[in-house]
């Protein structure tokens, strides 16, 4: 999806240019959400781009900040608007990550670490219907592939003829060995893996055992940029009731040094690719 419809990206700009006007008036949140008798918390929100933002919510703001130019508030009230339209996973109703996907659909790369599975990208359907079902025992088979078909549309992104995203994975060896679904699960999975890791804007490096403690032991996560320099960089850390954005320089700068230690200590791309097609003769015997 472009940028200039992605509505994710767009309440993520709006929330920046709202915070610069904010930070040019010398106010805080605090004084912002008395001001407007809001929470504190919603003016965070509307500023990190986790909200909604409407029309209205605008025209407050600039009123509080004295923005007397009116084509600067016109356009800041498109861009509210443009925000609240749907991006294509609002079509599989509530989706808990939904700002996790309006993101990736319009990053231009993505590095992702990987502790115990297959990233969703590279996910087979059933090895992504195994998964699901795994970590969410308690979900109707009706929500478990409204899940799936989301993972797989995601899947857009890398398959895209145009502009695909960039995608470079370290996989830590834990996650060829987990058996999910079944040892033929498995080969077919790790076999797809081998595949798409041929691609030229898919780079797949595999971690193994032998390298023992390392930067990533605390977890997954992930480091989506995007190709517009008015957007930063963010790291996402997936989590069970909600989930972490990170978009502060000095936050994404520490976990991009941690990524590139990761990818030091990975095996390189050929014996990465060894290994997993090595992995996946094993499941076929």
């Amino acid at each position: 999806m472009a940028s200039n419809v992605n509505p994710t990206v767009r309440r993520r700009r709006l929330g920046q240019e709202l915070r610069r006007l904010r930070e040019l008036k010398g106010m805080t949140a605090e004084e912002v959400a008395e001001r407007l008798l809001v929470s504190q918390s919603k003016i965070s929100r509307l500023e990190n781009g986790r909200r909604s933002i409407s029309q209205r919510d605008v025209r407050d703001l600039c009123g509080v900040y004295e923005v007397e130019d009116q084509r600067i508030v016109e356009s800041l009230m498109q861009m509210a608007k443009d925000s609240r339209q749907q991006g294509w996973w609002h079509a599989f109703g509530d989706i808990p990550y939904s700002v996790y996907i309006g993101l990736e659909t319009d990053a231009e790369s993505l590095r992702v670490y990987e502790p115990q599975v297959v990233p969703g990208l590279l996910q087979t359907r059933q090895y992504a219907e195994a998964i699901i079902q795994g970590a969410l025992p308690e979900t109707s088979v009706t929500d478990i592939e409204k899940r799936v078909q989301v993972r797989l549309r995601r899947q857009d992104r890398i398959a895209a003829e145009r502009d695909p995203l960039r995608l470079w994975v370290v996989l830590d060896e834990a996650a060829l060995r987990r058996v999910v679904g079944s040892r033929q699960v498995m080969r077919e999975q790790l076999e797809h893996v081998a595949e798409v890791s041929q691609q030229p804007h898919i780079t797949v490096q595999v971690l193994p055992f032998e390298v023992g403690a390392h930067p990533g032991i605390n977890g997954q996560y992930a480091i989506l940029e995007f190709a517009d320099a008015a957007d930063s960089s963010v790291v996402y850390i997936e989590g069970v009731t909600s989930d972490l954005y990170l978009e502060k320089a000095h936050d994404v700068q520490k976990y991009t040094v941690m990524y590139e230690h990761l990818r030091a200590q990975a095996l390189n791309v050929d014996q990465s690719r060894r290994l997993i097609e090595d992995v996946a003769k094993e499941y076929a015997r």
